[in-house]
């Protein structure tokens, strides 16, 4: 990481996330809203590349705030890092992780850094690549079963410390002859786990997230095959192993939750007898409280799913020499009038329903003038004929036609005088 020197402050605090920060592991400093707390102690945490941390004394009252870069004292020369915690969170810190100041050396803390210290450990961790690709091919010429995982420098550039990975105990004194006459420097070998070199080198995983290791996890667990069983997780190597090839860290998470959750569930190893089969364990959904039985114990047959409290009943009524018929319990189905959730009542989940209405109008329209014409009709009918005087004439077929449209053209009635008319007389 390159340090660039801040006034204070980065992620995980409540005054705000420093972009130039790129620490991990970071701890979220809750009592940094009491200025009072910062004179309990006088212990500072510092952390250095990737995972690396210590705890460091400010002797001279050095006033040191979350995100400085300080010089700290080394073995030998000194070491530059990033403080992280400061107050009397650092002393909970420094017992979660079994740190006893009174057993173990307290270094101290030198100054906050210079643009000169910066400078120089900017040009050491340059030469960080390619001391590991030389370191490499040393170990691989001297035939040693072994991988060099990463390599870090101090911050003065007098020595570095390499990180390899081994299965089995190996004999790197002829190693470290070797990569002094080389790097003309003070070489440091430290072992470390396939977990902590993902943790070192960082990573994105199968989650979509950044690896756990790299990000807040400090302590590695060992985590077991039984783990994926109990959560009923598919065995396939594949999916369960992580970047480092080792299974995943995130199966501990919920593994406690689990076994809690299964003390309530009857044995797995226990049967189920009935009139007409035995049933063996198949699968257990643990969310839905429920229990898969097979009537074959090697492949899926028959299945049949009950309550946890169902199976429970039944295998004990088999230790009192009881056998049910089912494992399902019947059911005595009342006759329960059926209520509708929604009902369409105005139509608005119909796109034609417009249409539907100007039909019905339309049709009940037509209807309506066929009865009126029908009853017109019948009253005409039932009605005498008699010969008025004042009745239309009677249309001829041989009317004279017209010339435009071809229409029969009539003659207009004659009107004739009625003698009982007061107005004519």
């Amino acid at each position: 990481m390159d340090f660039i020197q801040n006034n204070g402050g980065c992620c995980m605090t409540k005054k705000g996330c420093n972009k130039n920060s790129t620490q991990k592991l970071s701890t979220f400093d809750w009592l940094s809203d009491l200025p009072e707390t910062i004179k309990d102690t006088d212990f500072v945490e510092v952390q250095f590349k990737n995972t690396r941390k210590g705890y460091y004394l400010n002797n001279t009252k050095i006033p040191l705030e979350k995100g400085d870069i300080v010089a700290v004292e080394a073995s030998p020369g000194h070491d530059l890092g990033e403080v992280t915690l400061v107050g009397r969170l650092v002393l909970l810190q420094m017992k979660k992780n079994n740190f006893d100041p009174e057993k173990t050396e307290v270094q101290k803390v030198y100054r906050k850094a210079k643009d000169t210290d910066i400078d120089k450990f900017n040009e050491a961790k340059a030469k960080e690549q390619e001391t590991m690709i030389k370191a490499r091919q040393i170990a691989e010429s001297l035939n040693l079963n072994m991988k060099i995982g990463d390599v870090e420098y101090q911050g003065d550039g007098n020595k570095a410390i390499f990180y390899y990975i081994a299965d089995e105990r190996v004999d790197f004194r002829q190693l470290i002859k070797v990569f002094a006459e080389t790097f003309r420097i003070r070489i440091e070998m430290k072992q470390i786990g396939a977990r902590q070199e993902a943790g070192r080198i960082g990573g994105i995983g199968s989650c979509g997230r950044e690896l756990c290791c790299s990000k807040f996890k400090t302590s590695f667990s060992s985590v077991t095959t039984s783990a994926a069983r109990i959560q009923d997780i598919s065995l396939n190597p594949q999916k369960l192993a992580g970047q480092c090839g080792k299974l995943k860290c995130c199966m501990n998470y919920e593994l406690d939750s689990y076994v809690s959750a299964t003390k309530d569930f009857p044995s797995k190893e226990m049967p189920l007898e009935t009139l007409d089969n035995t049933y063996y364990h198949f699968k257990t959904d643990v969310f839905k409280s429920q229990i898969t039985y097979s009537t074959s114990q090697s492949f899926a047959a028959n299945l049949v799913t009950i309550d946890a409290h169902r199976a429970k009943e039944i295998i004990t009524m088999n230790k009192k020499g009881i056998k049910p018929h089912a494992l399902l319990v019947e059911k005595v189905e009342s006759k329960k009038e059926s209520v509708a959730e929604f009902e369409n009542v105005v139509g608005q989940d119909s796109l034609t329903r417009f249409d539907s209405d100007r039909k019905n109008q339309n049709s009940k329209s037509n209807n309506h003038r066929s009865i009126k014409r029908s009853s017109i009709s019948k009253q005409n009918s039932n009605k005498p004929k008699v010969d008025s005087p004042n009745s239309a004439v009677q249309k001829p077929n041989n009317a004279p036609r017209n010339q435009k449209n071809g229409t029969p053209q009539f003659q207009k009635p004659i009107k004739k005088n009625n003698p009982n008319n007061t107005n004519n007389q």
